[in-house]
């Protein structure tokens, strides 16, 4: 048996245009049901454990609930975005090899990279408090990034720290 049923198709090829970076567009990430804001939807899918959605929703709607108790003159989400910007990394360094020896780079950090990162690192500094209700310590980070303060802004500060001390190998970049 042959595939004479093929022989009729013709293929059509673009060879003019090299395919450089394929570019995979998702349908985004909706915002919340609450707030009606995409950082605290975003922020729910990174504190989500095991696909646990809901319990993460929760935890987040009690942290700003919470938020909202201690700071009277602003919205729970302006304290969040504020928490969020502070918390930003503006440079960070990369590891590149030059010869036979590794340089850590100082690079500029892309806004969407910056977002993601001080959202991970909110979520690392208050999964490693311990001792009370999840709300009430991410609430508490949240409050501490506000306040420009805490264990995500060390984190931030030593990055930083660690760009400046390595600004010398910048011309590598």
């Amino acid at each position: 048996m042959s595939n004479d049923y093929n022989k009729d198709v013709e293929e059509e090829v673009v060879v003019d245009e090299p395919i450089d970076r394929v570019r995979l567009v998702g349908l985004g990430i909706r915002p919340d049901a609450k707030y009606d804001s995409i950082n605290v939807s975003k922020f729910i899918n990174i504190i989500m454990l095991d696909g646990k959605k809901q319990a993460a929703t929760r935890v987040m709607y009690d942290a700003l609930d919470i938020v909202a108790d201690k700071v009277k003159d602003k919205s729970p989400i302006e304290v969040l975005e504020e928490s969020i910007d502070n918390v930003k990394p503006l440079v960070e360094v990369r590891s590149k090899r030059v010869g036979g020896a590794t340089y850590q780079i100082p690079m500029e950090v892309k806004p969407k990279r910056q977002r993601i990162l001080a959202l991970r690192w909110i979520k690392e500094a208050f999964r490693k408090k311990k001792g009370r209700r999840s709300a009430e310590r991410l609430a508490a980070e949240i409050l501490d990034g506000y306040n420009k303060q805490g264990a995500a802004m060390n984190v931030r500060e030593n990055v930083h720290k660690m760009a400046e001390a390595n600004k010398a190998f910048a011309y590598y970049a």
